[in-house]
């Protein structure tokens, strides 16, 4: 049902996708300089994109900057940037594929709904184990299938109530209309290696929302497909949101990239950098005298 993507080392396509949110830092400029130096060891191409789909959060400064300090890192990117917000009419597109064929349905719970849920059902409120956090940390506890199961008459009534939704899809029914799927991982010690996907380990996550019109899963799956990556490289802390995108390339029959899940630079307590570190952005170091290289050494990547 898929088609698989015919990558070769000289058409090896990778890319940077930051969130215009705040400054990028450390661990931004080991995700870039390992995404760019993958792609020019193999002779292909390095794209950036810019996930902006979160209006609310997103500010132009942010993006000025994200593209300021990469260039003064020594990156440069091939082709255009592609932004997450030129292209809600292709999320919205792919959300009435997937709920023309029954896939998707409308949730009205909200967080403290799901979690009440949980505690009621004797769920502790994260993912199984061994397959870490099972919602990614970006939608909360995993979801109990609450509104699964409400008839069509309850759905449009609390539609037409103006009650807020999100769109989930249905895990289960979706895998059941694919079949097993496989994703080739390089990271993480397996060099090559078929990876079974289980996006049942996630529960029906959300694909759309009324105030954004995609969620991280379907944007950036969609988003990978239009740019021709043939290789995703990535956090090893997104390494569990493949099982869900693999799901879901091969429901909208796109092709099928291979990943690299890389190691997280952290700070000096071991905790992974977040844009709250001040401390570790770029920019900081920048004002503290660092050049380029330095910069690059603190990041994992040393010159040779």
């Amino acid at each position: 049902m898929t088609r698989p993507s015919a990558a070769s080392p000289e058409a090896l396509v990778t890319r940077f996708a930051p969130s215009p949110t705040g400054l990028l830092h450390l661990g931004h400029a080991h995700a870039a300089l390992f995404a760019e130096r993958a792609a020019r060891k193999a002779g292909g191409r390095f794209l950036l994109r810019i996930e902006d789909i979160d209006q609310g959060r997103c500010r132009p400064e942010y993006e000025s900057a994200i593209a300021e300090d990469l260039r003064w890192l020594g990156l440069e990117w091939d082709g255009p940037v592609l932004r997450q917000s030129d292209r809600f009419a292709v999320y919205r597109r792919a959300l009435d594929t997937l709920r023309d064929r029954g896939l998707l349905y409308p949730c009205f719970c909200t967080r403290k709904d799901i979690r009440r849920e949980i505690a009621r059902a004797g769920q502790a409120p994260h993912g199984p184990a061994g397959h870490g956090s099972a919602t990614l940390g970006r939608d909360g506890p995993r979801y109990p299938g609450t509104c699964r199961g409400l008839g069509e008459r309850k759905r449009r009534a609390r539609i037409a109530a103006g009650r807020a939704y999100a769109l989930r899809l249905d895990v289960a029914a979706a895998v059941a209309a694919v079949g097993p799927l496989t994703w080739i991982e390089h990271g993480r010690g397996l060099a090559g290696a078929a990876v079974p996907a289980e996006p049942e380990i996630h529960g029906d996550v959300v694909l759309g929302r009324k105030d954004v019109p995609a969620s991280y899963h379907l944007a950036v799956t969609l988003d990978d497909a239009e740019q021709g990556v043939t290789l995703v490289t990535r956090g090893e802390d997104l390494a569990p949101a493949t099982h869900i995108h693999r799901l879901l390339q091969a429901l909208l029959d796109l092709p099928v990239p291979a990943w690299h899940h890389h190691g997280l630079i952290a700070d000096a307590a071991g905790r992974r950098l977040a844009k709250r570190d001040d401390a570790q952005a770029i920019r900081a170091l920048r004002e503290q005298g660092l050049g380029p290289a330095a910069v690059r050494a603190l990041a994992g990547f040393p010159e040779a």
